[in-house]
C-alpha cells in the first residue's frame, strides 16, 4: 500500500518552521502546496500500479516531486 512522503523528514527544518516561514514566504507558500498535490498524484498512480512496475508517468511525477522538494529546499535556505 502506497504511503505519503513526509516531506519534513528530508528537510533539515522543523515543521513548525517551515509553516511560520509559509506564512511569510508566497513562494514557498505555493511550492509546498505543489509538493502535495504532486505527492498525491504519486500516491494514486502507485495505488493503480501493478506490482513493482512504473510506468514514465510515475517516474517523471516522482522526478517532478523531487525537483519541488529542492525548489523547497533552495526556497529555505534563502530566507534563513
Amino acid at each position: 500500500m502506497p504511503v505519503s512522503h513526509d516531506l519534513y523528514q528530508d528537510l533539515q527544518y522543523p515543521r513548525e518552521i517551515v509553516q511560520q516561514r509559509r506564512q511569510q514566504d508566497k513562494t514557498l507558500d505555493r511550492l509546498l502546496d505543489e509538493y502535495v498535490d504532486i505527492d498525491n498524484q504519486v500516491l494514486a498512480a502507485e495505488s493503480i500500479s501493478a506490482g513493482n512496475f512504473e510506468d514514465e508517468d510515475l517516474r517523471q511525477l516522482k522526478a517532478r516531486r523531487l525537483a519541488v522538494k529542492y525548489m523547497i529546499e533552495s526556497q529555505l535556505e534563502r530566507k534563513a
